[in-house]
């Protein structure tokens, strides 16, 4: 009996271990309001926001490079935070689990707000909505740099360290 208690005690532990590094991944669900405050973020730091989506083979090839470059750089100067475009029904059965198999740990927000016409302009007037497509800003220092297309981690690294 005393077997059976250890064995179940160690299973909750590894279940508990297991659930929290799941957990780990910051997933927000955001709408229009929500982007609006990231893009107003006052905070002296770099903010890098991938717009993405698990059906983009570009936007899934660049993702590995956000992750390395994001270990490069100091947390407080450079913030990254993918923007998945994937749709709402698509969240449980094919984002998650590709955030999962492919370890990312970096920030992601899912844009619920699927009127893409009402909120791209917010990000660059002159976005078509392609993705993957990327903006960096820094609103203390009015620095502002929109990018459409793949970047390669190379290209990433340079323009970020153009803007800090």
């Amino acid at each position: 009996m005393r077997k059976l208690h250890q064995f179940i005690l160690l299973a909750g532990i590894l279940f508990s271990v297991t659930i929290n590094s799941v957990a780990a991944q910051k997933i927000e669900y955001i709408k229009i309001p929500g982007l609006e405050k990231i893009l107003k973020n006052p905070a002296n730091k770099l903010f890098v926001l991938n717009f993405w989506a698990t059906w983009c083979a570009p936007c899934v090839s660049e993702i590995s490079g956000f992750e390395k470059a994001a270990r490069d750089y100091d947390p407080g100067k450079v913030k990254f935070i993918l923007v998945s475009l994937d749709f709402p029904s698509q969240i449980e059965n094919q984002l998650i689990p590709f955030l999962k198999k492919n370890n990312i740990t970096l920030n992601v927000d899912v844009m619920m707000d699927v009127d893409y016409n009402a909120w791209i302009d917010k990000v660059d007037p002159h976005w078509t909505g392609d993705i993957p497509a990327t903006l960096f800003f820094n609103n203390a220092r009015k620095s502002r740099y929109f990018h459409s297309g793949e970047l390669t981690e190379t290209e990433l690294k340079k323009r970020i360290n153009s803007l800090l």
